[in-house]
């Protein structure tokens, strides 16, 4: 069964983390103000602002700043101030049970999709797929609309992928409704032959990811296609995929490679949607109840919050 945190309200605390790769500190700083607009108080992780080569510290210190938040009682809410590399370097030694009896919002995206595939498959927590402090929020240029989407926090509402934002395209027709799982591709593949392996099982299955040449794209939904995970999945939704471009001269186009997986599973797939490593960045929440009409382009997601 799936567990919702309980939304937050103007006053409450939120807990900020560093559990992949070290910060900018400068964003990190200015989107700080953006969470007192919101009313919310702050208090950061000790190690949020560490670093250990491309870590944001060793791996028992952010595991000691996630396992602290979770515990904390004053703590409503836990962002995660950046991606980067290595949350699937402490999964295997977080406290689940920890986290089933302290339930709370946990948000982030890209290396931290790991830690949502994890802690939902252990422990049955929904969390959200969106923009973090330091990496968008704290941004000069960052976009009003992902601030915006932060509202779902606060109360309940079911959220419909909104017209305009993007330019939906149908690759295969049809309507499919599930459980939305899923987030950055890298991750998703890293997952698999782990316990955390992803599960994709009459789920609708999201996918998004940067900065990665099609060949890599390629090898990776070969990887989850080998195991099955797209046939198993009910239907899919393609995020963004930015800067995945060729590099070589000799290459398909990332559009050809989704296809040519997309098309081959023949379940109901929409490509084109702000969620991921874009601006506009929609944030979703995972692990609960959604419905794609990839005939007529829409998407509609249950609240992620009690």
């Amino acid at each position: 069964m799936a567990i919702k945190p309980l939304r937050l309200n103007k006053g409450d605390t939120i807990g900020v983390i560093a559990p992949a790769s070290p910060p900018n500190k400068d964003n990190l700083k200015r989107s700080l103000s953006f969470l007192e607009e919101l009313g919310l108080k702050v208090k950061m992780g000790d190690h949020v602002y560490d670093q250990y080569g491309y870590l944001a510290g060793k791996d028992e210190d952010r595991l000691a700043d996630l396992h602290k938040m979770f515990l904390d009682k004053e703590i409503k809410a836990i962002i995660c101030a950046g991606g980067g590399y290595g949350t699937g370097r402490i999964a295997s030694q977080i406290d689940y049970s920890l986290i089933i009896n302290n339930p709370k919002i946990f948000w982030g995206y890209s290396d931290i999709t790991f830690l949502h595939t994890a802690i939902r498959q252990q422990t049955g927590l929904v969390t959200f797929h969106g923009p973090m402090l330091a990496s968008d929020i704290g941004k000069e240029d960052a976009d009003p609309l992902s601030k915006q989407y932060f509202s779902q926090l606060f109360e309940p509402f079911v959220l419909d992928y909104p017209e305009g934002v993007s330019n939906l395209e149908t690759l295969v027709d049809g309507n499919a409704s599930g459980i939305l799982t899923g987030g950055n591709l890298s991750l998703l593949a890293s997952t698999i032959g782990t316990p955390y392996e992803i599960d994709t099982k009459n789920k609708l299955l999201l996918i998004e990811d940067i900065n990665e040449e099609p060949r890599a794209v390629d090898r990776m939904l070969n990887q989850l296609h080998m195991a099955g995970k797209l046939e198993d999945a009910a239907g899919l939704i393609i995020g963004d995929f930015n800067n995945c471009v060729p590099q070589r001269d000799l290459s398909l186009e990332l559009d050809e490679v989704l296809d040519t997986y997309i098309k081959k599973v023949n379940k109901p797939a929409l490509k084109g949607f702000n969620i991921g490593h874009c601006s506009p960045h929609i944030s979703v929440p995972l692990g609960v109840k959604a419905e794609l009409d990839a005939t007529n382009k829409k998407l509609t997601i249950e609240s992620g919050i009690e």
